[in-house]
């Protein structure tokens, strides 16, 4: 089989379609762009600065306060009973807003430290695997809220296959450090 120059845009067969290289760049760029959004939502939660006006856009992100009352409310109030998905209401209720004072600054320091683990690449899967499970615990909030159905999944299916794809390879510091330490070639680089 002759393999073309992945850069030249030529092929010589369908297993060449698409280079290495450039799926690695788009993994990469998505891995920065998930890592964007948890890094900005916890910058957001540090500084308690929700809004965002950029010329003509308008925007804002989850404070600190905020995530504590979108959770009270999706949980335990939503429909009027709140959540109907096990074991979820007794976590929240008897962990999480009773410790809020603690859990809201591990909140904040994980989006903000994932984040940057995404940005820059660094254990980019071990921090795909954290967004993951972050996001996925949110999907379960709203999972019986009765809201559209793809609601939460563009949240955490991108970050689940971050945690099994290692995208840190382009772009990012895990590509430096498999270069310089081979040994390194394994999860969570």
């Amino acid at each position: 089989m002759r393999r073309a120059d992945p850069d030249s845009g030529s092929y010589s067969n369908t297993a060449d379609f698409v280079s290495t290289a450039a799926l690695g760049r788009g993994l990469a760029a998505l891995r920065i762009f998930a890592g964007i959004i948890l890094f900005a939502n916890g910058l957001a939660k540090l500084t308690g600065e929700r809004n965002i006006d950029v010329g003509w856009y308008r925007g804002f992100l989850i404070v600190r306060n905020e995530a504590r009352s979108i959770l009270q409310f999706e949980v335990n109030e939503r429909g009027g009973s709140g959540t109907g998905v096990p074991f979820l209401k007794n976590i929240v209720n008897d962990h999480l807003l009773p410790n809020w004072d603690v859990y809201q600054w591990v909140v904040t320091f994980t989006e903000i430290g994932v984040g940057l683990l995404l940005i820059v690449g660094l254990a980019s899967r071990g921090a795909g695997l954290a967004a993951f499970f972050f996001h996925f615990f949110l999907a379960l909030v709203y999972a019986s809220s009765n809201r559209w159905m793809f609601e939460q999944p563009h949240e955490y299916i991108p970050v689940l296959i971050l945690a099994v794809v290692p995208s840190g390879r382009f772009w990012g510091i895990d590509g430096v450090l498999l270069r310089n330490r081979p040994s390194l070639r394994r999860w969570p680089f």
